[in-house]
């Protein structure tokens, strides 16, 4: 494994920022052969997507052959939009023989975050969550206070003269605008830099069909049984919708009540895999959707998350209670105490 023993974050951390882009990019050169058949693993996202693409350009002409392989399903609408409009080549990390490659990479993930990449031995590791250990493999750049490790794959990309395609420059741009939340999240000016530089060769237009692509058809029903639903009381609204085909669509029409004025509070729920889903929305000011999901829920299940955004997703056997028990003046009563 890649594995070598509990890291001090900072050192590694101030190593990587002492060397430049030029040497960070030779260094990451000098661990591929000609000959090398490479696979490239990620956890399926906007920023591992488009990091598994640059990849793929810089090591163009100076390997063998590139794979990208992906542990997760991908059913998220936005991912599969941004997939088949690009044209991203995609194999399932389950599917593939680890032997056939000489050269493995993990990026926006290191290999102690699922038990799938635990078992692979990466010679290059490149990501911005905090670090977990020092990783004993060839090629280690590992940034946290970066927003999106495509931003530094933009830095490797003019370190290495290559001005990006239409198509990775919008896969690099929506990268950086989905984990930094448009810059709303943590991110440092190495982030805004990035970003700038694609600004003009990104296709915009195509980003924000990303953004929007995140309804099925068949999902539009959901939005006549929350609004059918709907109770409103005291500045809050409460909406139960039932069960639900995938908890994404409750975080949609969350947001989507969340646009109405005068409102501080949103709670929509729904039932999937036999548990209970309830998405937190309010303005974040001096409410915390965080705590108030903790609060209600965090007894019974997962529960918790930012200031103006949260969730909850309980088993309902925590709740001694069948989804044909769970209404929105359920969701009104679990929830209404502790508001107060």
């Amino acid at each position: 494994m890649a594995r070598k023993r509990k890291a001090n974050g900072f050192h590694l951390c101030e190593q990587s920022y002492k060397k430049s882009a030029k040497i960070r990019l030779e260094e990451f050169w000098d661990v591929f052969e000609k000959d090398d058949d490479v696979l490239v693993c990620i956890t399926a996202d906007p920023d591992s997507l488009a990091c598994s693409m640059a990849i793929k350009r810089l090591l163009r002409y100076r390997v063998k052959h590139i794979t990208i392989a992906h542990t997760n399903e991908i059913s998220r609408l936005n991912n599969l939009e941004m997939i088949e409009r690009l044209r991203i080549p995609l194999e399932r990390l389950n599917s593939v023989k680890l032997s056939d490659y000489s050269k493995k990479i993990i990026i926006d993930s290191q290999p102690d975050h699922l038990p799938d990449f635990d078992k692979i031995e990466f010679d290059a590791i490149i990501d911005h969550h905090p670090i977990t250990n020092e990783w004993d493999a060839t090629y280690v750049d590992i940034r946290p206070d970066y927003g999106a490790v495509s931003s530094m794959m933009v830095e490797y990309l003019r370190a290495a003269n290559m001005k990006p395609s239409v198509a990775l420059a919008t896969a690099l741009f929506y990268g950086i605008k989905v984990d930094t939340q448009d810059f709303e999240k943590e991110a440092r000016l190495a982030d805004a830099i990035s970003f700038r530089y694609l600004f003009d060769i990104a296709n915009r237009n195509l980003v924000r069909k990303f953004e929007l692509t995140d309804l099925r058809r068949s999902e539009l029903k959901y939005f006549s049984t929350a609004l059918n639903e709907l109770q409103y009381s005291k500045r809050k609204f409460y909406s139960h919708i039932g069960r639900v085909r995938s908890p994404d669509v409750l975080v949609i029409i969350a947001d989507f009540l969340n646009h109405v004025s005068d409102i501080d509070w949103v709670l929509v729920s729904g039932i999937h895999n036999d548990k209970l889903v309830v998405i937190f929305r309010c303005d974040g000011y001096r409410k915390s959707a965080g705590k108030l999901a903790s609060k209600v829920f965090g007894h019974l299940g997962p529960a918790g998350g930012h200031k103006g955004a949260a969730r909850a997703e309980i088993p309902l056997k925590a709740l001694e209670l069948t989804e044909y028990d769970i209404n929105t003046q359920t969701l009104k009563r679990l929830t209404m105490r502790h508001m107060n």
